[in-house]
């Protein structure tokens, strides 16, 4: 059975943390930047001080490998922080957009434009009114009432909107004489 994680003391900053499961036993300093580079320097001073590698960067061979791994890699150690990183790809050059003109054969609304340019409910009376249910019925419904409706918003009494035999209603032109007055929130007046 595994022992609970416990909170532990940051030797750099002694803050107390929760140390990473997968390495609890080693941990010994928390999360922070500083902190961080406090374990770095303690773990390559403890490294520095075993006798075997005491030397390691003095002896004659190792010296002539690190002089050899810089003549490679010269100006490894300089930061180079006034060149902008290099794209993956290069810069495009902008083009003029072309225009195009439709093919007359063409339609000028699609489906799905004309469909869902249309308000739901508008759609769903045309769907109760007519008994369609297909969009492209509804939508070829729409079309014909469309002219309709702004013949009718226009004020135009001579166009039938495309609709053939269309008759107008007897109550298009009755308008009312006087509008009923309406009292709200009481009883009604009277005796």
């Amino acid at each position: 059975m595994r022992r609970p994680l416990t909170k532990r003391k940051c030797k750099h900053c002694q803050t107390f943390f929760a140390p990473d499961p997968r390495c609890a036993r080693r941990q010994r300093h928390c999360a922070k930047p500083a902190c961080r580079q406090a374990s770095k320097a303690a773990s390559q001073r403890r490294w520095h001080h075993k006798p075997h590698n005491r030397d390691y960067f003095r002896d004659p061979a190792h010296v002539e490998r690190v002089r050899q791994w810089r003549k490679a890699h010269p100006g490894y150690w300089r930061r180079q922080r006034s060149r902008a990183p290099h794209a993956l790809q290069e810069d495009l050059t902008p083009q003029e957009t072309q225009k195009q003109q439709l093919d007359d054969g063409l339609t000028p609304h699609a489906l799905q434009d004309v469909f869902f340019m249309q308000p739901a409910v508008l759609v769903g009376l045309i769907a109760h009114l007519t008994g369609l249910a297909f969009q492209d019925d509804i939508a070829a419904t729409a079309r014909r009432l469309q002219p309709l409706g702004r013949d009718i918003l226009a004020g135009s009494s001579h166009h039938t909107g495309g609709l053939p035999n269309a008759q107008t209603s007897p109550l298009a032109h009755a308008t009312p004489t006087r509008a009923q007055p309406v009292q709200l929130g009481g009883s009604a007046p009277g005796p």
